[in-house]
């Protein structure tokens, strides 16, 4: 059945306005980084459901929204996810990652160790919902599935920056067990895992460069 038409709510600006919005909100997203060392004050809920709600904004194949967050802030489970974790990443890292991928994960310095999954008072887990299923049981196609949850997870990562949180993207590989830590159904496969709060006093990051303009983009005239 085809959805009700409405008027599009649409907010224009002046031309100067246009500009000033685009080089604020750029300056503020240049600003974002990646975390690893948290802080154990507490977040709100209310902070994690916006940062949800805003990420369920994101357009997606047929209108189907496949993803579902799960937001953890119980000390036993966020245990036996770092446990988890670490027992794959540990394999990763010893046995499975090329010397290449070492060797590109060195400046950053990672290692297999993740005990932010414990200090952090939330954990988000996306997960990706290969196809639905209706009240009858009964399969319900999904469409552009890891298009969608891509861009979803985007914009929760921004939602979560511009209200002044800090996160980081973390895929650990396999992920499987998260599916089974958190009781998901079989149609849905861990997408990926935010650790989200602030950032501890006097954290650093590496000192990264983004790359030029004019090296992302091709204009054709």
């Amino acid at each position: 059945m085809p959805y009700t038409p409405e008027p599009l709510d649409f907010e224009t600006h002046t031309p100067n306005e246009m500009h000033e919005r685009a080089r604020s909100f750029f300056e503020e997203m240049n600003r974002r980084r990646s975390v690893r060392d948290f802080s154990d004050r507490d977040v709100p809920r209310e902070l994690i459901e916006y940062a949800i709600r805003t990420a369920s904004t994101a357009p997606s194949g047929a209108h189907r929204q496949p993803w579902t967050f799960v937001a953890v802030n119980n000390d036993t489970l966020k245990g036996e996810i770092r446990a988890a974790v670490e027992e794959e990443e540990k394999k990763n890292y010893e046995e499975r990652m090329t010397d290449e991928w070492l060797e590109a994960l060195h400046p950053i310095g990672t290692d297999w160790q993740k005990p932010f999954l414990e200090t952090v008072p939330w954990i988000v887990v996306c997960f990706a919902q290969n196809y639905g299923v209706d009240a009858d049981g009964e399969k319900i196609k999904h469409y552009y599935v890891q298009e969608s949850v891509g861009i979803a997870c985007g914009m929760f990562i921004t939602a979560l920056h511009h209200m002044g949180l800090a996160t980081l993207t973390h895929t650990p590989a396999p992920m499987r067990f998260l599916g089974d830590i958190l009781n998901r159904p079989d149609n849905e496969r861990p997408y990926i895992l935010f650790p989200i709060g602030f950032p501890a006093e006097g954290v650093e990051v590496p000192d990264l460069s983004r790359k030029e303009l004019d090296e992302i983009v091709q204009w054709n005239r």
